[in-house]
């Protein structure tokens, strides 16, 4: 095999652990962004991002997001 073969097959190889270890779609996972801000990714297309007091916010008010959730089942649509 030759060295430049060889140089693909480890190229090949190192993308391969690295898309491995990508967060696969529907799997949540989180990030620092660039401004500070808290990113939830693999909700959908693009993250879901906040900064830390609108994440505590949202969070204190989860019973009331569910029973809201609950209350308007009939409405509400379902991402497929």
């Amino acid at each position: 095999m030759s060295d430049e073969m060889k140089a693909e097959l480890e190229r090949l190889r190192a993308e391969n652990e690295a898309l491995k270890k990508k967060p696969k779609t529907g799997v949540l996972s989180m990030k620092v962004s660039e401004k500070g801000a808290l990113s939830v990714y693999g909700m959908g297309r693009f993250p879901v991002t906040l900064y830390k007091e609108q994440w505590l916010k949202l969070l204190g008010i989860a019973d009331d997001i569910q029973k809201f959730i609950t209350e308007n089942d009939d409405r509400l649509k379902t991402k497929e």
